[in-house]
């Protein structure tokens, strides 16, 4: 079975396609929205600490489950659970999770596309008034791009993982990399843009608080696409000559730097944009930053250097957003798709029309939610707040569900699996894990303080997002 199943081609191609399904957009939005708002160098500091004692141990842990089945979510956990049902729906939870995810990212790539579009064709000044978005997602030009990113989409997965996820990631995370740079330079070089520098590289201890603690612990641990099944779908294409504990601490620095390069991007900016800028008064929204605040600042540039090079910058950036957006759809579709070849026996292609046809259609009808149909933009009401259909799916399965995944993992491995399988999956590749630091600690922590840190978070979030009540302040 295992020997049939497809591999990536090269430790560097795991890499770049493990980090690309992190890099995302909330990499490149939702990190430097919650710096700002957050302390800046408070966040940071907090971010970076998490990152290295949360959520490199539960890398790890997916990875390994991942390699140690060779199968999806759902035939991990059945075959190292010994088909015991109770993890098989934890398994199950795992590939609806990233399902109900593709469909609400499918349509902020959408949006992001339709701004590229007008960015690339000259309408700076049009995306960067205060009528455009609300006109962009009421457009039917919506439903042709979202016929071009589908076929994106599609195009990749159906080359496998080889050549389809691991060339794409070699090809797109360079590029992603080089774009956010060369953006990095040019935005220091703003008026004010080191005050903004200073803000955020020079943490303020005073200002880390509850709240602080934790949204850079619950940005941390969804920055990196935990919870999603992808690391334990990705495990599940790699070699046993692989050293997953030395991969996984790649990606996750892959990963961090680009959250962090996104903040010398962002940050800097806004401060050159107003100089008196209040950070706390920054919408908590990442869609409200990319598609109404980044744009005026990008018209803003056409002063000192021309509507020509504004409208190329802002072609530049909305390029890297889409290209993160990519890299993180296809990881999220391969999901479901390596449980329709596996439980199903299906074909990759006919496992990839099956994904398209039914999350294609809950797209379609969360598009429709954004304003274009009533009773799907007034769905329903929790929080004392109306919601729309996607703000249903953002609120149920990307906020609350993921954390309650990342319970269900750290409780499996510990307590189910055994943290001696998981140090002996670990050790293939990396003979001397076991004596190692990091094997104590991820065992440790795996079955301690991540199971108590991750249902905090949960509970915090189903009580702040359904009931209106905010533990932290």
């Amino acid at each position: 079975m295992s020997a049939q199943r497809e591999h990536f081609g090269s430790r560097m191609g795991f890499i770049l396609a493990a980090a690309g399904s992190a890099v995302g957009i909330g990499n490149l939005v939702g990190f430097p929205v919650n710096a700002a708002k957050n302390g800046g160098g408070a966040f940071l500091l907090m971010y970076a600490i998490f990152v290295v004692v949360i959520c490199l141990p539960v890398m790890i842990a997916e990875m390994a489950v991942g390699r140690k089945a060779a199968k999806n979510p759902v035939g991990a956990y059945s075959l190292l659970s010994e088909n015991d049902s109770k993890w098989r729906l934890a398994g199950l939870l795992s590939i609806i999770t990233p399902f109900m995810i593709a469909v609400f990212y499918t349509v902020l790539t959408v949006w992001i596309f339709v701004y590229l579009v007008l960015a690339v064709t000259g309408n700076l000044d049009y995306i960067a008034s205060a009528d455009s978005f609300g006109e962009v997602i009421s457009s039917p030009y919506l439903f042709l791009s979202m016929i071009v990113v589908a076929a994106l989409v599609r195009f990749i997965l159906v080359s496998g993982v080889k050549d389809g996820i691991e060339r794409t990631a070699k090809i797109m995370m360079p590029a992603l990399f080089v774009m956010l740079i060369l953006l990095v330079i040019f935005v220091l070089t703003l008026d004010n843009a080191m005050a903004g520098v200073q803000f955020y590289l020079i943490p303020d201890l005073d200002k880390i608080t509850p709240k602080v603690v934790s949204n850079a612990l619950s940005q941390a641990f969804f920055s990196l696409s935990l919870g999603m099944g992808i690391l334990i779908t990705y495990g599940s294409y790699i070699s046993k000559d692989e050293n997953i504990a030395g991969s996984a601490k790649l990606v996750a620095i892959t990963d961090t730097s680009v959250a962090f390069i996104a903040g010398l991007m962002v940050l800097p900016a806004i401060f050159s944009f107003n100089p008196n800028v209040n950070p706390s008064e920054l919408s908590d929204s990442g869609v409200s930053l990319i598609f109404s605040y980044l744009p005026k600042i990008f018209l803003a540039l056409e002063s000192s250097i021309g509507y020509f090079f504004a409208s190329a910058l802002a072609s530049v950036f909305f390029l890297l957003v889409f290209f993160a957006a990519i890299t993180s759809l296809v990881s999220i579709v391969e999901v479901p798709v390596s449980y329709l070849m596996d439980e199903k026996k299906h074909t990759r292609k006919k496992a990839l029309n099956t994904m398209f046809l039914w999350a294609g259609l809950c797209a379609l009808l969360t598009i429709l939610s954004a304003g274009m149909v009533d009773f799907l933009t007034l769905l329903t009401s929790y929080g004392g707040k109306s919601k729309s259909l996607f703000d249903l799916i953002t609120d149920m399965f990307y906020d609350t569900i993921l954390p309650l995944n990342g319970l269900l993992i750290c409780l499996f491995v510990s307590y189910r699996w055994k943290s001696q399988n998981l140090n002996e999956e670990l050790s293939k590749g990396n003979p001397n894990f076991s004596k190692t630091f990091l094997a104590k600690y991820t065992n440790f922590a795996l079955a301690t303080i991540i199971p108590i840190v991750v249902a905090v978070i949960f509970i915090d979030t189903v009580a702040r997002t359904y009931f209106g009540y905010n533990f932290f302040g």
